[in-house]
């Protein structure tokens, strides 16, 4: 059966799992390395753990998981304005990437977060 889905308008967040106790470790990589900013989650979700980040349309929250899991597969895809100043950024940090193959006007990296949830980098190439 097919429904009609032409409700949806945005993608508003993403969410990635994180362990108990995480948080300063995500502000060190997204905040620090990715540069997004943390910005307060709601008060009815403080006691919860985990940190929420945004940059622009970008927002990105790291929730507390029992047991926690990686997302070696999953992954949310972040665009840069330039691939080659990230893996610059990223190796300055000590912080090793793996290329992966380019799509048709995409040019693309993943670096795993300090819990292993796998996260790509892509850059639009013009032409």
């Amino acid at each position: 059966m097919a429904y009609n889905i032409s409700f949806i308008r945005d993608l508003h967040h993403v969410q990635l799992a994180m362990p108990a106790g995480g948080e300063d470790l995500a502000r060190g990589f997204y905040g620090g390395v990715l540069g997004l900013t943390e910005v307060p989650k709601p008060e009815a979700l403080q006691g919860r753990g985990g940190v929420w980040f945004e940059t622009g349309a970008v927002r990105l929250h790291l929730g507390v998981e029992h047991p926690f899991a990686p997302a070696r597969k999953a992954h949310p895809a972040l665009r840069v304005s330039s691939l080659e100043e990230a893996k610059t950024a990223l190796r300055a940090q000590g912080l090793e990437f793996r290329s992966e193959i380019d799509l048709p006007g995409i040019s693309r990296i993943y670096v795993d977060d300090p819990f292993g949830n796998r996260i790509e980098l892509l850059e639009l190439l013009e032409g």
